[in-house]
């Protein structure tokens, strides 16, 4: 056989990992359930604007440190487009496109980003570590929380509260110990979902 012929074989017997799976889709779907499932537990609101702590931010995180960048953005954005469809999943059971005109909206806009964000991150982790490997996954985390959830969460403050950007700022602070936790809680879970189905992330060739 040549070489030309052994690597198209090759391609034949080696599945195409950029395309998704009857898995990778359930897996989807489970993780958008999770994430809406998430927002029923009630907030606690912050400052005057309300804007809520909630456990979303954690099965987002989850999403990302589980999935990996793409389907952890599906993942998140299908929860969140079915939210602006109308169905109550939002926190306080919120619903519809009236949410982007709320102080929250720049929290909401930044989950699918952020699940993207850290699930590439993930991924250079798992495959590139091994010791220390939960705290990698933890700065990940965190990294994809300040830059896109909070700097997204002040900007729909600035734009749709009215506020400038050292009041926002302020108001955004209440949200950092409870973030730090729920990060915490997702690497712990990551990590054991890692420990058990080693595959889900990163696939091996067999």
């Amino acid at each position: 056989m040549s070489q030309t012929d052994s690597a198209t074989a090759q391609r034949t017997t080696t599945p195409d990992r950029r395309r998704w799976t009857a898995t990778d889709i359930g897996l989807i779907a489970v993780f958008a359930a999770l994430v809406a499932a998430s927002s029923i537990v009630p907030g606690i609101p912050v400052g005057a604007l309300g804007v809520p702590i909630t456990l979303v931010t954690l099965t987002v995180m989850l999403s990302g440190l589980v999935l990996g960048a793409g389907r952890g953005f599906a993942a998140v954005g299908l929860y969140v487009l079915l939210g602006l469809a109308g169905l109550p999943i939002f926190s306080g059971g919120r619903s519809g496109l009236g949410i982007l005109a709320t102080p929250s909206a720049g929290y909401i806009v930044a989950f699918p980003l952020a699940a993207a964000a850290t699930g590439y991150l993930a991924a250079v982790v798992i495959r590139r570590t091994v010791k220390y490997r939960g705290l990698w996954l933890f700065a990940a985390a965190m990294v994809s929380s300040v830059v896109i959830i909070h700097g997204l969460g002040v900007l729909g403050m600035m734009v749709n509260g009215k506020l400038d950007f050292g009041k926002a700022f302020v108001v955004d602070l209440a949200f950092y110990p409870g973030d730090i936790l729920k990060n915490v809680l997702a690497v712990v879970i990551a990590l054991a979902i890692h420990k058990a189905f080693p595959d889900v992330l990163v696939r091996r060739v067999k």
